[in-house]
């Protein structure tokens, strides 16, 4: 069945995301999968138990549009804590159905027709399609290909009358670098005394390695005044399908994302919430997520040291980027397919990140699995 009537795209460039694709691809042929990011492990026991209990309680109804108030309060506590930043839980934090749909809400709120918004790539691929479809245009700055930090100058050139917004994110994913405290006191700088807005995708905000700590914008006043962040619950708790996230913004700001959030989400959900604000009474389970995961890009890394891959460990996510120049001239999407189909382990290719598919002969590989998945994936990649 099709409908026989003129169809005008919105997205015409758009195609079925290559998470889906590598994914699909893996369970076709049995792959290890170490493409989309999430892991093959349970979460805390007392999480699930706290779930069970809401559900219990009869906490199945519409939570308040904003998020359970007790929720907020605890992260409104969390995030003080952390960054000596206040955030009234009543006006200035919201909670969301997951950070994909945060981000898009927060574009929807402030984006309009010819809007410019930066965005650095390598790039998770929502900003971009969420930016078009209300009208934004896109103005792309590569990170530095070697070791993917960020030129402050080459994005300052593309700063205009018309920009609206920059969209930054760390942790970053796919590269697994992260903005230093000196990269935040240089975006401070070059948007100070503008109307620029700061979007900060912060979903992997517990998850930095070799003693580095995470440069929120709440940390930096002047940033934290124009800038709405994005966490993620799924990335910190082991639980990306429950798809349960959060938005801090100062109250003018939050004002306009929750227009658009009461109509394309309105309520999440309520058990998960009811959860959430209890686990949120044991602060060692975030705390301990460095050393946690720490410890499985180590293991990783050093099975692939005999490897003919080239790689830096990542400083921060629970990805870790491979070089494969030495193995093959493929380009990576065709290599990431067939090291699917023919050698049984999916990966990410890094170019699907670019506007311009820029190809790095690199592919990023999740190391939030088990030591039995990540062995099996090391036995495997020793080999090409």
């Amino acid at each position: 069945m099709q409908f026989q009537g003129n169809i005008k795209s919105k997205l015409p460039q758009v195609k079925t995301t290559i998470f889906t694709v590598m994914s699909a691809l893996a369970r076709e042929h049995g792959a290890v999968n170490l493409s989309q990011g999430f892991p093959d492990f349970d979460c805390n026991p007392n999480l699930e138990k706290f779930v069970s209990e809401a559900i219990k309680k009869g906490h199945n109804q519409y939570a308040p549009m904003q998020g359970n108030l007790e929720l907020r309060e605890k992260i409104a506590l969390k995030t003080e804590k952390l960054y000596s930043c206040t955030y009234d839980p009543i006006s200035e934090i919201t909670i969301t159905a997951g950070a994909t749909q945060a981000i898009y809400t927060a574009i929807s709120a402030f984006v309009k027709d010819q809007d410019e918004v930066i965005i650095i790539e390598p790039a998770y691929d929502c900003y971009a399609p969420a930016v078009e479809l209300n009208g934004g245009i896109c103005r792309f700055v590569k990170l530095n290909p070697t070791n993917f930090s960020v030129n402050w100058d080459d994005v300052n050139k593309l700063i205009s009358k018309n920009t609206k917004m920059i969209i930054i994110n760390s942790p970053h994913n796919p590269s697994g670098s992260i903005l230093t405290a000196s990269d935040m006191q240089k975006l401070q700088k070059l948007v100070k005394g503008s109307d620029i807005l700061i979007l900060s995708d912060e979903v992997y905000e517990h998850i930095l390695f070799d003693g580095y700590e995470h440069q929120s914008v709440a940390r930096y006043p002047k940033l934290a005044e124009r800038s709405i962040i994005v966490s993620s619950f799924g990335k910190t708790y082991h639980t990306t399908g429950w798809k349960i996230g959060y938005v801090l913004a100062p109250e003018n700001l939050m004002n306009e994302f929750r227009k658009v959030h009461q109509y394309n989400v309105f309520a999440v959900n309520s058990p998960s919430q009811y959860a959430f604000a209890k686990i949120l009474d044991y602060p060692e389970l975030y705390l301990e997520l460095n050393d946690f995961y720490q410890q499985k890009r180590d293991f990783f890394c050093s099975g692939l040291k005999g490897s003919r891959f080239q790689f830096e460990p990542s400083a921060g996510t629970y990805f870790q980027n491979l070089r494969y120049n030495k193995i093959s001239d493929e380009n990576d999407v065709e290599f990431a397919k067939r090291l699917t189909i023919e050698n049984k382990i999916a990966s990410i290719p890094l170019s699907v990140f670019y506007k311009d598919h820029f190809d790095q002969k690199m592919l990023r590989f999740c190391f939030a699995k088990s030591e039995n998945t990540l062995n099996q994936a090391l036995e495997i990649l020793n080999k090409l």
